[in-house]
C-alpha cells in the first residue's frame, strides 16, 4: 500500500470499531488486502483475527509479530472527520493504528520476502481488551514454532519518530478479585438482632490497603484498589451481604501470590472478627509483560540505526494479553510513539497516522534481521 491507501485503510478501521470476538469486518478488510498482495493466509479455524506468514525454508527460524484488533465501549468525543460511526464504540486504545502498522508490515515483508530465510508469523489477534484472545490464538497451535514476539502499541506521549524500548517489567499482571461479608439481615433500629456486613466492609476496605504499604518491599511495584462496593438496597434495613470488588496489579509473580494469599487472609480475618462469613474470589488476569534485556538492545540499535528516536518508556500498571505469547519464548512489546493530548481509554484519544508508515517499515526490518539472526 502506498502511504496515502494505509492511511485511508486506518480511518475506515477507526470509523468501524469491533469490540471483542465482533471483530468480522476488521478481519474480513485484513484479508482482502493480504489475499490482493499474496500473502499467504494461515488457517487457523479462527471466527474472527488473522495468522498471516511470510518467508520460506526453515521452520526453526520463526519470528512472530502481533498487533490486536478489538476496540472498547467508549463513547468517541474526538470530533475527528473519520470518528466512529458506530455509538458507544469507539477505538480509543490504538488498535486501529496497530492494525494497519502490521498489515503494511506484511506487504512490506511480502514485498521482500526472497531475503528471508526462515517465517515471519504476523498474529491480528481478536479480543485483547477482555483479554481472552491471546488464549484464543495459541490454542490453535500454529505459533509452536515461534522463537522470538514482537508486539506493537501506540504511546500518545511519545512523539511520532520516537519508540519506547524497555528491558524487563513494563506492564503489570492484571487480576481481579470479589469478596462477599455474609453478616445476618436486621431492622436497622434493631442492628442487635444482626450482624452488621457493612461495618465490616469498612474494616475490609481499611485492612487491604495495608498490603502494600506494610507487607511489600517498597521498591516492588504494586497496587490493590477496591473500585466496587455494594450493599442493601433502602435507608433502613441492615443488609445479609456486602460487596467488595477490585483489582491486583502486579509486575512479578511473588508479590502476585503474596497479594492473593493476603487478601483471603484479611478477608476471613474481618469477617470473623465481625461474626460474619466471607466468600473469597480471584480471577486471574495475563501475566505481567516482561521484555527480553538483548532483544531489547537489538531492536533498541535498529531502532537509532533508523533515525527514531529510542526512549525507556515507564512502567504500567495496565494489562496487556501480550504476555501469554511471552510464556512461551521471549520477545519485546515495542511502544510506537503516537503524539496526542490524551491516554487511552479516553473519549477524545487520537493517535497521529504519520507514525504508521515508519513504524512498519522499523517492524519489518526487526522481523528481516531476526529472523536471518
Amino acid at each position: 500500500m502506498t502511504e496515502r491507501e494505509l492511511i485511508a485503510f486506518f480511518e475506515d478501521i477507526h470509523a468501524h470499531p469491533e469490540l471483542g470476538f465482533e471483530e468480522r469486518r476488521t478481519t474480513a478488510k485484513v484479508l482482502e488486502v493480504l489475499n490482493a498482495h499474496g500473502v499467504t493466509v494461515l488457517s487457523s479455524g479462527l471466527e474472527t483475527g488473522v495468522i498471516a506468514q511470510v518467508g520460506k525454508g526453515e521452520t526453526d527460524r520463526v519470528i512472530g509479530l502481533r498487533c490486536d484488533m478489538d476496540a472498547l465501549p467508549i463513547q468517541e468525543e474526538s470530533n475527528l472527520p473519520y470518528a466512529s460511526l458506530h455509538a458507544g464504540k469507539m477505538h480509543a486504545c490504538g488498535h486501529d493504528f496497530h492494525t494497519s502498522c502490521m498489515l503494511q508490515t506484511a506487504l512490506l515483508l511480502k514485498a521482500r520476502e526472497s531475503e528471508i530465510h526462515g517465517l515471519v508469523k504476523i498474529v491480528f489477534q481478536p479480543a485483547e481488551e477482555i483479554a481472552n484472545g491471546a488464549k484464543r490464538v495459541l490454542a490453535t497451535g500454529l505459533l509452536q514454532n515461534v522463537r522470538e514476539f514482537y508486539g506493537i502499541h501506540s504511546y500518545p506521549w511519545f512523539p511520532v519518530g520516537t519508540l519506547g524500548i524497555k528491558e524487563g517489567p513494563v506492564m503489570a499482571a492484571p487480576d481481579r478479585f470479589v469478596i462477599r461479608l455474609l453478616g445476618k439481615g436486621a431492622h436497622g433500629a434493631e442492628p442487635h438482632h444482626g450482624i452488621d456486613p457493612i461495618v465490616a466492609l469498612g474494616a475490609l476496605i481499611q485492612s487491604t490497603q495495608t498490603i502494600v504499604s506494610r507487607t511489600l518491599d517498597p521498591f516492588s511495584p504494586a497496587l490493590v484498589s477496591i473500585t466496587h462496593v455494594e450493599a442493601g438496597n433502602t435507608w433502613n434495613v441492615i443488609p445479609e451481604c456486602a460487596i467488595a470488588e477490585g483489582t491486583v496489579r502486579t509486575l512479578n509473580s511473588e508479590d502476585r501470590a503474596h497479594i492473593e494469599a493476603s487478601l483471603r487472609r484479611i478477608a476471613n480475618g474481618v469477617a470473623e472478627a465481625h461474626g460474619c462469613t466471607a466468600e473469597f474470589e480471584w480471577h486471574e488476569g495475563s501475566p505481567a509483560v516482561i521484555n527480553d534485556p538483548s532483544l531489547c538492545a537489538e531492536a533498541r540499535a535498529l531502532a537509532l540505526e533508523m533515525g527514531f528516536q529510542a526512549e525507556r518508556q515507564e512502567n504500567t500498571m495496565g494489562g496487556e494479553d501480550f504476555s501469554e505469547y511471552l510464556q512461551y519464548c521471549p520477545g519485546v512489546f515495542i511502544r510506537v510513539g503516537t503524539g496526542g493530548a490524551y491516554a487511552s481509554h479516553h473519549p477524545k484519544f487520537t493517535v497521529d497516522p504519520a507514525a504508521l508508515q515508519p513504524a512498519a517499515k522499523f517492524f519489518a526490518e526487526l522481523a528481516i534481521r531476526r529472523v536471518n539472526a
